[in-house]
């Protein structure tokens, strides 16, 4: 093996394994944020509009720690649009908090469209023989588009709630520790070479 491709070998290796880690911390505390919302989200108070600001922090950090491990390349570029993205998101909620359940909805739900837009992206880039086939990350994209149209619909209606923004990120939490169990499935297939 020549020295590049042991070079390339060990990158592609260490970016599976912060890939794996980056995944199982971001599902770990999308679970921790949707039980502590749950209980904090029946008046939209100070409590709540703090959660709702942290929620998309997170999404920023982990693109900000994505992009720093990816090399150059238009997954990285996308990474970095999302992460701005969701920095936006966050100011954009913490501003519609004090309009209460309704701009909160659709502040939400038009994050939630484009950042599952750029999940897919990023998830279809990754898929390859040393990342996998990256279905949890590319249902979860579609599936967080997908919420974010419905959640603007149901602000424009009759009876408006927060509540499934618990479940969202309940989803988006199991969707990541599943990717991370993937690929940590994946790492394992190919030290022992039974890809």
């Amino acid at each position: 093996m020549s020295t590049r491709t042991a070079t390339q070998t060990g990158r592609t290796a260490g970016g599976r394994s912060s890939l794996l880690r980056l995944y199982l911390s971001r599902g770990i505390l999308a679970l921790a944020w949707a039980l502590a919302f749950a209980g904090a989200h029946e008046d939209v108070d100070a409590a709540a509009i703090t959660l709702l600001v942290v929620y998309p922090l997170i999404d920023a950090a982990s693109s900000l720690i994505d992009h720093r491990a990816t090399l150059d390349g238009s997954e990285r570029r996308v990474t970095a649009f999302n992460g701005v993205l969701s920095t936006l998101a966050a100011l954009a909620l913490g501003i519609a908090g004090a309009g209460g359940t309704v701009p909160v909805l659709h502040v939400f739900g038009a994050w939630a469209v484009v950042s599952g837009a750029a999940q897919v992206v990023v998830g279809l880039r990754r898929r390859g023989p040393e990342l996998g086939k990256q279905w949890p990350t590319l249902i979860s994209g579609t599936l967080s588009f997908l919420a974010g149209i419905t959640y603007n619909v149901q602000a424009a209606g009759g009876n408006p709630s927060l509540d499934v923004l618990s479940v969202y990120a309940t989803g988006g939490g199991v969707w990541f520790i599943l990717q991370a169990l993937l690929l940590a499935l994946k790492s394992r297939q190919l030290r022992t070479g039974t890809v």
